[in-house]
């Protein structure tokens, strides 16, 4: 199992958007997916599921098939995590698998306890690990039981203890961001924090009491980044956006990878960016109406004209970021992968 976060602690750069889209396409290339969605928000659940599923995810009382009924019992203290129920979506049958673990607004209720764990791990409390651990144990419950050989994994932007937590669980993350100062502004606050988690785990996971408890490695390793919703025009990036793209290449070795700047370099030729992705305009509402990605979207759809060809476009665009990811964490391609169908 390989576990990927998408992380950025400023909103509003279509980071949701952006897992979606990836979970949809890794599926259709022969992939067996996990879309985790652990921000309490939930917007990647409601873009998944209809507003009548999410009302029977969500009663008035207890949620036992969201993340929350997960680990309802460590908050309550009375146990450990119960068995992550997914929610399976429809796939062509020569296509992989994508299930979801839903969100849930009622998340946040967990931040306290995990915030109060996390220094107890020094003293080698065995709760505390279990309070820690708890996601990165459900998803690899999930995984296990259903083959699955990925898990995008979908947080809140910001740095509190959920957000540490599931980066914990994860091996990889990928950092969307927005051409403009708050993006550059969010690289440097994530990147320090980013180190400081991975370091402070690498110590705390060595003294877990409990030799048979599942432990992530805490990686966190940066997989790249990818630039969200630029505008274009004749094919380059307008020049409102070129300001802040230019500075993005070294501002990302600056602050999260700690390596060397390079004068010269430019997004479209840093080997860290992994998509400069286009902003596909009224195409986002016609998919949302559809309830499919962009690149589902048919002549039913009202995908017609110069909307198909935007259709192509950006499934070709998401194809090539799903394989360039794939390569980053060590994934091979599947048969159904080679043999991607055209659409529209």
């Amino acid at each position: 199992m390989k576990t990927v976060a998408f992380f950025n602690n400023k909103g509003g750069v279509g980071k949701t958007t952006l897992v979606y889209h990836l979970a949809w396409m890794l599926a259709d290339m022969g992939h067996v997916v996990i879309a985790a969605d652990l921000d309490p928000q939930s917007n990647l659940t409601s873009m998944f599921l209809d507003e009548d599923r999410l009302e029977e995810l969500w009663p008035d009382g207890k949620h036992p098939q969201t993340i929350f009924g997960v680990v309802e019992p460590i908050l309550r203290g009375i146990g450990d995590i119960e068995p992550p129920h997914l929610e399976w979506l429809d796939v062509p049958k020569w296509s992989g698998g994508l299930g979801v673990l839903a969100g849930d607004l009622a998340l946040s209720r967990f931040e306290d306890k995990l915030s109060d764990a996390w220094p107890r791990c020094h003293n080698r409390d065995e709760s505390a690990f279990r309070i820690t651990t708890a996601f990165y144990r459900a998803i690899l419950r999930a995984a296990e039981d259903k083959g699955a050989g990925l898990v995008l994994i979908d947080v809140g932007p910001n740095l509190g203890a959920i957000n540490r937590a599931a980066l914990v669980a994860s091996e990889h993350v990928v950092i969307p961001l927005a051409s403009d100062l708050y993006s550059l502004q969010g690289l440097r606050n994530l990147g320090p924090q980013l180190r400081q988690w991975r370091q402070a785990w690498e110590e705390l996971r060595m003294k877990c009491p409990d030799p048979g408890l599942p432990v992530p490695s805490g990686g966190i390793c940066p997989a790249g980044y990818v630039v969200m919703q630029h505008a274009t025009r004749a094919d380059r990036p307008a020049k409102a956006y070129l300001r802040w793209m230019d500075r993005i290449p070294n501002e990302y070795r600056r602050s999260v990878i700690s390596e060397p700047e390079e004068p010269s370099v430019r997004v479209e030729s840093d080997p860290h960016c992994l998509a400069a992705l286009k902003h596909y305009r009224s195409l986002m509402p016609m998919a949302m109406e559809a309830r499919k990605p962009i690149f589902m979207l048919k002549p039913a759809d009202g995908a017609i004209g110069a909307h198909a060809q935007a259709v192509r476009d950006c499934y070709m665009d998401f194809q090539a970021l799903a394989e360039k990811i794939l390569a980053r964490v060590g994934v091979a391609p599947t048969p159904a992968g080679q043999h991607a169908r055209p659409r529209v």
